[in-house]
């Protein structure tokens, strides 16, 4: 099989001509170097790094800027500050300490931004392996200028990374001489920097090229005799250099590089056989090339007595069962052809092993263009919609083949293609299984079920997708399908489903780029749902229902694809570099499959009947009737299954063993998760937290959002009385989400991971409730899905917040749009990159009634006007990424559709969201007193002090006996205030809920003390997460309304309700 192009290298050029481009140099190159210099007046090239050879820090802080709102131009001003003397300079000479350096370059960069700036996270951008790669254009060109017998060399502005290397991103082994400027003492445009790196190559000024993408640096260079390049962008410069030196740098063939060591083939015997096959007995060397895609069957370039070929062959080693059928793709070609399907010209195939090592087959080269990246840049709307017709025409011409016409009736089986598919990917998956993927178990569970009751039998290409079709040079027309090897009989909408993949994948999406987060209508290409119909127009059938199992069967395919990459990679039979990198993307292939699985899932669930409507019971001695199936559109929680029983609400239940057998099992399975990965990754995130990149979410946490979403735990929060018809959540009730949410607690991590962590429950709870659908679509989604973050602005330094009728930002109306000013504090996520949205309180009329002046907006965090003054620290915790900021509204101007329910309803809103929220809140500070005791009880029991074990001193075991019994306490009363909440309501529960709001903080607070206590100055630390809990517990009692406001709810209904 060829899944070839799913891991191409970013920097590759998406769409090139493949036409072959007649150069006037293809003789002999020889392998001395040092003779064969072209002539040329120039014996050295001479690379700048950054601008050059990798993206120049300039390109890389445009990019970020963007991304954390950031005033465009801020990190270059704050770069070149100081001139010679600045800190940037100092730094790049190896004056100055990483740490010194980024402390000094923030200053600068938030006094010029006015706001605070993390420029550790751009500095940790710069730096990183994903940007920091060099230009592939400029390998090649590179190796062509050594190969021709020119020195080069890499005269670099760098500096030291924290760990005290050099920061060089390059293979040194590509250059004769290098420079670095923080180990010489000396930067550009010093001109003594550049006569050492002459003298070390030991070449004179006019002898040497000087490529730089800044002009000072290019001034210096000339003063002195060397010839310069002003780089603007890699390609173009390789084009310029190549007519200075006069021979060329990059292949004549796209897309091909020399042969690998591990794929190389027998030049003679090919040479022999070719010259067999051809009748052709001319003198020339066989050039052989191979191309830079293909992880499956080594696919290679040929050029022989003017013949262009294209061989592909089995690789090499132990294969996996009916994997690299090259034989079924030539015989398939060659079938097609005759039907008038375009597709390449072949001409033999060879099952002789003993002439390359394993069978291949040849076809002629095909002039034209293939486009790699599926969102089609530089194109017009209407091309892009050409092209995806074409494709989509083409496919119907596979289709309507009639497989007998052509010889193909027994190319494969008749019927349960789906099902056989599945059974082959499972064998495929388990034979290269190298660890445990949750989703895949579940799809490998899954999909036997719900196969299609009926299929059409067809030939199916298997790989259909953009980048396996080749088009016209200058028309949107296909000129041949290429990659057969999956070919076979079976179903078509098989392909269809395969050929729709890149519009699930993001365009960021590492090696494969999608389309997902961009406008199809702006870019002219079909949706899905267009394109599908177009398919079923053209064919001549109606439109199928179980479109999400195809896409679920897709991408669980090419996860089993994938992992079959991953392990010849181990074991070094793939043919791609980059082939290991399919082992990452296995697991996230398999999580999008895993979504299909449970649309399709919960469409079929849709179709059955409803029962009757639920009828409350508003009496806590009573059971209640069956509840309602499910009639929404969508399902956000990955917990298949959670709430198809739940547990009795005539009784409290105070422990997970009384849940219901369904709930139970979830609990049972967030456990293990917490215990197999949250646990083990706390000290790696607590490190996190105090490095320079703490502003910037860790990957470890995005790997374990997956992991969660995959294993069915994510969107859990979501109360069924907010969320009946389980359109959003995992349809638990407060009572069932209460245990999970204490077992949550327990680590200060797992509420993000589960996608359960405030303020963005609050806030989906309150789209949930309050939001219009184009509120919902707009902002309800990407949260649900984890994809961004919010918070919420209430708190104003100036007045006492604790009385919400007090705050004075104002909503002022001003055609349609609504106009805030206001000065807000204690935001917490707002400094979190990822945050999308503020949810806003502010007063549109001050003269109303007390309780309706107040309204909620929804504003875009990259609304102008927002601008964020500094981070807030919490016992001098700074708790990034998300932390607690403050900031300043200045005339932020937002549409009138995004006012939440309307003017003057914001005390409805903020109240309305907060039932289930300090629900929440409390049982999260019951797991970190159920943590805080456990670490104590460990301590206690391995530690000596006057002449015994802690654990048998007095005052230990009063503790230890006084923690537990207020633990206890406080969760009866939270599951009772939960309880009441599901059976009679939160208006019902308010003094439960203002009672535990007063409980539970104070009872943490406590516990957590006591185990501080026993720990002793290690409690203080960030060793364990003692001062965290303590910290937060702390700060619960002011979150949500302080002590006071609620002890004075619990005395007035007290004094109303018992006089």
């Amino acid at each position: 099989m060829c899944i070839r192009r799913l891991l191409q290298s970013s920097h590759l050029q998406w769409a090139r001509r493949a036409t072959f481009l007649k150069h006037a140099w293809h003789g002999h190159r020889g392998a001395l170097r040092s003779t064969h210099s072209g002539g040329s007046a120039y014996k050295a090239v001479i690379f700048d790094m950054g601008g050059v050879l990798i993206p120049s820090p300039g390109t890389v802080a445009a990019e970020w800027e963007v991304q954390n709102r950031v005033p465009s131009g801020t990190i270059v001003k704050a770069l070149i500050r100081g001139g010679d003397n600045g800190p940037w300079m100092r730094f790049m000479r190896g004056e100055t300490t990483t740490e010194d350096f980024l402390q000094e370059f923030e200053r600068h960069c938030s006094e010029m931004a006015e706001a605070p700036v993390r420029a550790a996270s751009f500095f940790s951008l710069l730096t990183s392996d994903r940007v920091a790669r060099q230009f592939p254009v400029m390998t090649e060109a590179i190796a062509q200028i050594r190969a021709r017998g020119l020195q080069t060399a890499v005269l670099s502005n760098n500096f030291y990374l924290p760990d005290g290397t050099s920061f060089l991103p390059l293979d040194r082994n590509q250059f004769d001489v290098v420079v670095e400027s923080c180990l010489e003492g000396m930067c550009k445009p010093d001109p003594r920097i550049y006569q050492l790196c002459l003298q070390r190559l030991g070449r004179q000024p006019s002898e040497s090229i000087f490529l730089d993408d800044l002009g000072q640096n290019l001034k210096t260079a000339a003063s002195l005799g060397i010839h310069t390049m002003k780089v603007r962008d890699p390609e173009s410069a390789v084009q310029e250099l190549e007519a200075l030196l006069g021979f060329p740098l990059r292949s004549s063939v796209p897309n091909t590089r020399p042969v690998r060591k591990t794929m190389e083939i027998a030049r003679g015997s090919l040479e022999k056989y070719i010259k067999d096959l051809l009748g052709t007995q001319g003198t020339g060397p066989l050039e052989l090339l191979q191309f830079d895609h293909g992880q499956s069957n080594p696919t290679y370039y040929i050029r022989l007595h003017g013949h262009q070929l294209v061989l592909r062959k089995k690789p090499p080693g132990t294969l996996l069962p009916s994997a690299h059928a090259v034989e079924r793709e030539f015989r398939v070609m060659k079938a097609l052809a005759s039907a008038g399907v375009p597709v390449p010209k072949v001409l033999d195939l060879c099952e002789d092993s003993s002439v390359l090592g394993t069978p291949f087959y040849l076809m002629e080269y095909c002039p034209g263009r293939v486009y790699k990246d599926p969102s089609l840049p530089g194109l017009e709307p209407s091309q892009r919609r050409a092209i995806y017709t074409a494709m989509n025409r083409v496919l119907c011409q596979i289709h309507s083949v009639d497989p007998e016409a052509v010889g193909l009736q027994d190319y494969g089986k008749q019927g349960d293609y789906v099902a056989r598919q599945v059974q082959t990917w499972t064998r495929q998956y388990r034979a290269s299984e190298t660890s445990t993927i949750p989703a895949m178990e579940r799809l490998i569970e899954w999909l036997p079920l719900h196969l299609p009751h009926q299929q059409r039998t067809t030939v199916v290409h298997g790989d259909f997708r953009l980048d396996n079709l080749l088009f016209h040079p200058e028309k949107t027309e296909v000129l041949a399908v290429l990659d057969w090897e999956l070919s076979t009989l079976g179903d078509p909408l098989a392909d269809v489903a395969y050929s729709c993949m890149a519009h699930y994948l993001p365009s960021s999406f590492p090696l494969l780029r999608g389309f997902s987060d961009l406008d199809l209508a702006q870019l002219g290409i079909p949706a899905t749902e267009e394109y599908f119909r177009m398919y079923c127009r053209h064919m001549g059938f109606p439109v199928v229902e179980n479109w999400n199992f195809y896409l679920a069967y897709s991408f669980f395919r090419v996860a089993a694809i994938l992992q079959g990459v991953y392990k010849r990679a181990l074991t070094g039979q793939a043919s791609s570099a980059m082939a290991e990198e399919s082992g990452k993307l296995t697991e996230f292939m398999a999580n999008l499959a895993w979504d299909f699985a449970v649309k399709e899932g919960f469409r079929v669930f849709k179709e059955t009947p409803a029962t009757r409507p639920l009828a409350r019971s508003y009496h806590t001695g009573t059971g209640l009737p069956p509840l309602p199936s499910s009639t929404g559109a969508r399902r956000y929680s990955s917990a298949p299954g959670a709430s198809s029983a739940h547990t009795p609400q005539g009784a409290l239940i105070f422990s997970p063993e009384g849940l219901a057998p369904p709930v139970r099992e979830l609990y049972g399975r967030l456990k293990r998760f917490m215990q197999q990965h949250v646990y083990p990754a706390e000290p790696e995130l607590q490190r996190h937290q105090a490095s320079a990149d703490r502003w910037s979410p860790h990957p470890m946490v995005e790997e374990l959002k997956e992991k969660a979403k995959a294993e069915g735990l994510w969107n859990l929060f979501l109360p069924l009385e907010t969320d009946p018809e389980k359109k959003y959540g995992a349809g638990l009730t407060n009572v069932e989400y209460a245990h999970l949410c204490e077992l949550m607690g327990t680590s200060l991590p797992a509420p993000e991971i589960f996608n359960c962590s405030a303020p963005d429950t609050g806030n989906m709870e309150l789209l949930v409730r309050y939001g219009t659908e184009e509120q919902k679509a707009r902002w309800l989604r990407p949260l649900l899905e984890g994809k961004a973050r919010s918070c919420f602005a209430m708190t104003e330094p100036q007045v006492a917040s604790s009385d919400a009728t007090n705050i004075e930002a104002s909503i002022r109306e001003e055609g349609d749009f609504y106009v805030i000013n206001g000065h807000k504090w204690w935001i917490t996520g707002i400094l979190d990159p990822r945050c999308q949205l503020c949810v806003f309180m502010g007063k549109t009329d001050p003269h109303a009634p007390r309780h309706q002046q107040q309204s909620v907006l929804l504003v875009p965090m990259d609304t102008p006007g927002v601008k964020v003054v500094r981070p807030l620290t919490v016992y001098g915790l700074e708790d990034a990424p998300g932390g607690h900021g403050e900031v300043r509204f200045e005339h932020v101007r937002v549409p009138k559709e995004n006012m939440v329910l309307g003017p003057g309803r914001g005390f409805e809103v903020a109240q309305g969201r907060l039932g289930p929220g300090r629900i929440h809140h409390c049982m999260r500070l019951i797991g970190f007193s159920e943590r805080a005791l456990a670490l104590m009880k460990a301590r206690v029991k391995s530690r000596v002090a006057f002449g015994k074990p802690l654990v048998e001193q007095g005052t230990i075991l009063a503790d230890i006996a006084q923690s537990r019994v207020e633990i206890e306490q406080a969760r009866l009363l939270v599951l009772k205030a939960a309880h009441v909440m599901d059976v009679a309501g939160n208006k019902a529960a308010a003094l439960d809920i203002a009672m535990i709001k007063l409980v539970a903080p104070s009872m943490a607070y406590r516990v957590i003390d006591r185990a501080i206590q026993a720990f002793g100055a290690a409690g203080l630390s960030n060793d364990y997460p003692l001062a965290q809990f303590f910290s937060w517990a702390r700060a619960l009692r002011f979150a949500d309304g302080p002590d006071e406001v609620h002890r004075a709810t619990v005395a007035k209904i007290e004094l109303r309700d018992r006089a």
